[in-house]
């Protein structure tokens, strides 16, 4: 056979994607073995050196001893709950294929099945999509495909432009859309790579506590509001709404008369029952029970005292539900190999921990400097700068919820950190506000965590003072 001469490779004539053949005259001309003619389209591209600058071919020798050219494949899929389209992209920005695949195990044997139909190789694909929280994601990585890239949504938006100024797009579109930015703008973001599966348990149950805490307050509001209308004084009396005592007892008596009626022997022995240990207060709850609370309209209390009972119950179990995910939560947290990191931070607490480790998870390469984790997390604003003109602006693109977090444990350290309320006050003195001092505080805070966790090592408060002195010594 004719030697392959990698000059005429780089110099030979287009050849048609569809089909991925070219003719045994025009193979021969070139020095192909004709299998090797139809995979010559899938397995080239053009390399430029990042120190000549010149385009070179990227080739590797087969067991057979035949040059091959390997290229890069782009594959963009667009995600939703029952079905996803796939956008096959070669290095020139040619679509190969184009696939829609089902939401379930089949639909993900049909993407490698395609993917191998074109003859490329696992380590050749480059996959990008908006989301790391899905099956297919869990699904890929189980089948060697490493090279996964999560596109913010707000990327792939503002890119719709770049070809079609109209606005119209769907789903194909998208996908394609998300193949030609990770095939043009790669470098511009990170790999993605899965967390430990203890991390990803104890994110689940942070979510999932999460949830259940705005359901407590949402539900324990409306309970609150339904007593309020008719029933003022058990408020008064037991105080809080997520006391187990106190929703049993809006389940058993959930009127004044049927309050009213019990003694005070009968009280006891309910308190008791539901393991309320605090019997010093059980005298004054009985009396402040049995004051002389302004009787309801009976037709106001018949409205309203159904529903107080059934916002008790299902308050009950939200509350149950809750305290069991908080112990799952913390026997995992107790398993991590980062959790003395984490339990080196003042006033975190076990949700807080658990749910700064979950947001930052395990792979130090996803926040290469603290700048990205405070943009990420919120806590720094976004500057506008031009010529002289300069305006910093609140950011809005990015985690709410992880700059909730952060920021409800800053305000947890003023309790116990002295350079923290030093830092607070002095944004209080400059006339800020105590949001926006806190979110500063919890910028500074982030930044400290940020080294601890890239260093594996536990904070200590005496060494960032010592090592805050030596910086500001040195100015």
């Amino acid at each position: 056979m004719t030697p392959v001469n990698p000059y005429d490779l780089l110099h030979r004539p287009p050849i048609r994607e569809i089909g991925l053949q070219i003719s045994s005259a025009e193979s021969a001309h070139f020095g192909l073995s004709p299998g090797f003619c139809q995979l010559a389209l899938m397995k080239t591209y053009r390399a430029q050196s990042a120190v000549t600058g010149t385009q070179a071919l990227a080739m590797s020798r087969n067991s057979k001893g035949i040059l091959e050219a390997y290229m890069k494949v782009y594959i963009g899929i667009d995600w939703s709950e029952k079905k996803h389209d796939i956008c096959f992209m070669n290095d020139k920005g040619e679509v190969m294929l184009e696939k829609q695949i089902e939401h379930n195990l089949s639909g993900f044997i049909v993407f490698d099945q395609a993917r191998r139909s074109l003859n490329i190789e696992v380590q050749d694909c480059y996959i990008g999509l908006e989301t790391a929280h899905n099956a297919l994601v869990d699904y890929l990585w189980e089948q060697g495909y490493t090279q996964i890239t999560v596109l913010p949504p707000r990327a792939v938006k503002s890119a719709q432009g770049r070809f079609r100024q109209s606005g119209a797009k769907d789903d194909r579109w998208d996908a394609h859309l998300i193949a030609d930015i990770l095939r043009t703008d790669r470098h511009r973001f990170s790999m993605w790579k899965p967390d430990l599966a203890l991390t990803r348990q104890i994110r689940a149950e942070v979510s999932f506590v999460g949830q259940l805490t705005k359901e407590q307050i949402r539900i324990g509001n409306r309970l609150r509001a339904a007593l309020l209308r008719y029933y003022p004084g058990l408020v008064e009396t037991f105080g809080t709404m997520e006391g187990l005592v106190f929703l049993a007892f809006v389940q058993v008596y959930p009127t004044i008369a049927e309050a009213h009626a019990l003694d005070f022997e009968e009280f006891k022995a309910f308190l008791r029952s539901h393991h309320h240990t605090q019997l010093r207060t059980w005298p004054k709850l009985y009396a402040s029970l049995h004051q002389d609370w302004p009787s309801p309209d009976p037709a106001v209390e018949a409205a309203y005292a159904p529903l107080a009972v059934s916002q008790a119950k299902i308050l009950e179990q939200i509350v149950r539900s809750r305290t069991a995910a908080l112990k799952r939560l913390e026997q995992l947290y107790q398993q991590h190999p980062d959790r003395e990191i984490y339990d080196s931070l003042p006033m975190a607490g076990v949700y807080l921990s658990t749910a700064l480790l979950a947001k930052l998870g395990d792979d130090r390469q996803r926040f290469p400097t603290p700048a990205v984790l405070q943009a990420v997390a919120g806590t720094c604003p976004v500057t506008d700068r031009s010529g002289k003109h300069l305006r910093t602006f609140f950011r809005h693109a990015c985690d709410h919820e992880f700059r909730q977090i952060v920021q409800q444990w800053a305000g947890l350290t003023l309790e116990s950190s002295p350079w923290a309320v030093v830092f607070y006050r002095a944004a209080l003195a400059r006339g800020l506000g105590h949001n926006d001092a806190i979110r500063r505080l919890a910028n500074r805070w982030l930044e400290i965590l940020w080294r601890i966790w890239m260093d594996a090592k536990p904070y200590d408060e005496k060494f960032h003072l010592a090592q805050h002195y030596l910086r500001t010594k040195s100015r």
